[in-house]
Order: structure tokens, then C-alpha cells, then sequence
């Protein structure tokens, strides 16, 4: 089983020390999340909460993901950043290429791209993007970055994006991952037929296996299922013990996407106290396992 950690719910100003003690601790993985904005005036309903008004507040800081990424790697050797999730039909691909490719190659091709069609309409409109069949235009979008990515003289002829021979460089060193977000139906089927894999939120452990289950049946429908596959998720009713992951991993769930300050009761706690909590994250439930 490997572990990512979220950095939401911490200062941005601590994110190189606390990637650093997560790295240490034997972390695999930290995720960063990604908004460009929030609006005064917000009329979209959040989809993961039952009234659909997000929980995070206005203020809450969204460093830009590459930018903050290359900063971090920088500092680290082995440790991998995802996005969760990145929304990217909010943006031209051809700039999520270069920065997500650029990313890659600067740290060594540690890079996971996980995107989600988005729901706030809002930024869509600021951004200069349709929010309508975002859903459609994603797929083109991920086709569009893996060609990009080859690296040579390519060319891409589709619906929504067509463009001759041209070159983007330096490719990243290895094809970049690209996890399909989202727990609808439609986006199930999507991450089955032309993701690298799923990457959920936040679920009871049946709940998930629930949603697991559908994956893999989408998968043998599409044809997909002799493929690796990535499925990444938190479990919010049960603790990361050892029997707890051997559970997962029998399941499909590759990566267990988690908080270790949320588990001590913390919400933007001091650097101090998520350093610690990070510490015994790792000393409780890593070790155990490697």
C-alpha cells in the first residue's frame, strides 16, 4: 500500500518542511489541490457536501500546483505529487502540457496528473473556457497531453482541438500518469476506458469497495482490465491498520489517500503540530508495513 498525504488544511508557507518530515516518514506521495480562484458571488453547487457549499472558505490559499510542485521537488528525491484534482477542461491544454511536462522533467518524472471536469462554473467563465460538454472536451484534452508528451513532431485532428505537425520540449522522461477523478457513473466509466486510473475522495470502506467493484466490471468492459490500473481514495471509517490496507489492496486500492493532522483533530495547525503529526502518522501506520 503506498500513502499520500494531502496538504490541504496547512499553511502553504510549510508545504517544503512538512513534504520534506512526509518524505522521511515514508509518505509516497503528496497531493496538492487546485482552484484559480474564489468568487464573491457563488451560484454552483459544491457536489461532495449535501447542502453543496464547499468546505473551504473563501480565503483558503490555492498556490498554483506546478509552480508549487517544481518548488517541492526540488527539495525532495523521492517522494511523488499528484494533483487532486486538477480541473482541467478550465484550461487550454497546450499550457497544461508545458507545465505538467516541465514538472515531470524537472523532478525526474515524479509527477501524477489527476483531473476532474469540474463544477464551478464560475471559473470556467473567467478562465475563458466552456463549462458545457467539459466532459467531452476532457477526453480530447487527455488524448491531446499523451500526444504532446511523445515528444517529437506530432499532430492532433479532432472535435474540440486540431493542430499539424509540431514539437513541445523537453518531453517529460516518462508517460505521466493521468488519474480520472469523480465517483458519477459516467465518470467511473471514463476512468475504465481511458484513464491510467481513478482517484476518489473521501468514502466509507464499503462505500468504496462499492465504487471499486464498478471499475473493474467497466474495465472488462472496455477491455481495459489487463492494464495497471491506479486506484486511489480515502477511507474515512476505518484507521490504516495493517489488516485495514491488506483489505484495500485485495480490493484494487493501490494508494490511500489521507491527512495525518486531520487525524489528530487538526485544521491548520501550527507547522510544530503537523510536523508531528506526520511523525507519528509514520511511526504508527508506515512502518508497519515496509
Amino acid at each position: 500500500m503506498r500513502f499520500c498525504q494531502s496538504l490541504m488544511f496547512s499553511s502553504p508557507d510549510d508545504w517544503i518542511a512538512l513534504t520534506q518530515v512526509a518524505e522521511r516518514a515514508g509518505f509516497d506521495q503528496v497531493s496538492l489541490s487546485d482552484h484559480v480562484f474564489y468568487p464573491d458571488k457563488l451560484d454552483s453547487s459544491y457536489p461532495y457536501t449535501p447542502d453543496g457549499k464547499p468546505m473551504f472558505p473563501a480565503d483558503t490559499p490555492w498556490p498554483d500546483v506546478w509552480v508549487m510542485t517544481g518548488a517541492l521537488a526540488a527539495v525532495t528525491e523521492r517522494i511523488t505529487f499528484s494533483t487532486h484534482v486538477y480541473v482541467l477542461p478550465s484550461r487550454n491544454p497546450f499550457v497544461v502540457a508545458k507545465a505538467v511536462g516541465t514538472a515531470a522533467y524537472l523532478s525526474g518524472g515524479r509527477v501524477v496528473l489527476g483531473v476532474g471536469a469540474g463544477w464551478m462554473r464560475e471559473e470556467f467563465i473567467q478562465l475563458e473556457q466552456p463549462f458545457d460538454r467539459r466532459g467531452a472536451r476532457m477526453e480530447e484534452q487527455i488524448a491531446v497531453l499523451r500526444t504532446l508528451w511523445r515528444g517529437g513532431m506530432v499532430e492532433h485532428h479532432g472535435e474540440f482541438y486540431d493542430f499539424d505537425r509540431l514539437e513541445m520540449s523537453p518531453p517529460p522522461p516518462a508517460a505521466v500518469p493521468v488519474l480520472v477523478g469523480g465517483h458519477t457513473d459516467i465518470a467511473l466509466r471514463r476512468a475504465a476506458r481511458i484513464g491510467d486510473g481513478w482517484m476518489g475522495v473521501y468514502y466509507g470502506l464499503d462505500e468504496l469497495r462499492g465504487y471499486v467493484d464498478k471499475l473493474t466490471a467497466y474495465r472488462r468492459e472496455y477491455g481495459t482490465d489487463g492494464q495497471p490500473f491506479d486506484i486511489q481514495a480515502s477511507v474515512v471509517d476505518r484507521l490504516p491498520s495493517p489488516d485495514v490496507c491488506a483489505e484495500l489492496a485485495e480490493m484494487g486500492v493501490t494508494t490511500l489517500i489521507t491527512s495525518a493532522w486531520m487525524m489528530e483533530g487538526l485544521r491548520n495547525g501550527s507547522r510544530d503540530e503537523n510536523v508531528r503529526a506526520l511523525e507519528t502518522f509514520g511511526e504508527r501506520y508506515i512502518a508497519p508495513l515496509r
